[in-house]
């Protein structure tokens, strides 16, 4: 927080107009912390999580079934970590639902994998921290914002009564473009899956409640 506090001091200084992506973790609670210290509109403070989320997501279903991940779209919703919540329900292939093509219980077992791939990534690696897909994800979104693209994408969110939650950090889709984070969409959830959000949603609440 302290190094984070200090780079917010030196954007508010020279770049006051900016759009700033968080990316440092636990990038939940620091992209409310940069939001909570500029008082800047929602739409130009957001983090990366759910781009990285989704594909990671992706990668494991193309692994499953052999398709390419440029067909493979898959969406991440809540907090940065254990307690993600991979819809499964918007995953696809072209189009497809991927129930089509895995079973329920390998879904299930890419979800759990899905939630626990940084970790992976960090056992494997042993002395660093991911950073290609990490970088990629970056790439993704500052592309869809410099160039004005309209993408929609998974990313960290200041919340304002989406998925019922307000005045916290999370992972949604939202529209990326020149204004920076221009919607955010407020997706139909199942019961099972609003409830999945709402426990990630405490998570990153009482983390926040640090600061």
């Amino acid at each position: 927080v302290q190094v984070i506090d200090s780079i917010v001091a030196d954007i508010l200084k020279y770049a006051p107009e900016s759009v700033v992506i968080m990316v440092t973790n636990p990038v939940d609670v620091l992209t409310y912390r940069v939001w909570q210290l500029t008082g800047w509109p929602r739409q130009r403070v957001l983090g990366q999580a759910g781009v990285l989320d989704a594909s990671r997501m992706a990668a494991f279903i193309a692994l499953e079934t052999g398709f390419s991940t440029r067909d493979i779209t898959t969406m991440v919703l809540g907090g940065h970590g254990d307690s993600m919540v991979p819809v499964t329900r918007f995953c696809t292939v072209n189009g497809i639902p991927i129930s089509q093509f895995i079973s329920e219980k390998r879904i299930e077992e890419i979800v759990d994998r899905t939630r626990n791939g940084g970790a992976e990534i960090l056992a494997l690696r042993k002395i660093s921290s991911a950073y290609d897909a990490p970088g990629a994800s970056v790439v993704a979104m500052v592309g869809a914002i410099s160039r004005n693209r309209n993408r929609l994408l998974p990313c960290v969110c200041i919340l304002d009564g989406e998925y019922g939650e307000k005045d916290i950090a999370m992972g949604v889709p939202c529209l990326l473009n020149e204004h920076g984070m221009s919607r955010v969409v407020d997706l139909p959830l199942t019961e099972e899956e609003a409830a999945m959000f709402r426990e990630s949603a405490s998570h990153v609440r009482a983390d926040i409640g640090l600061l």
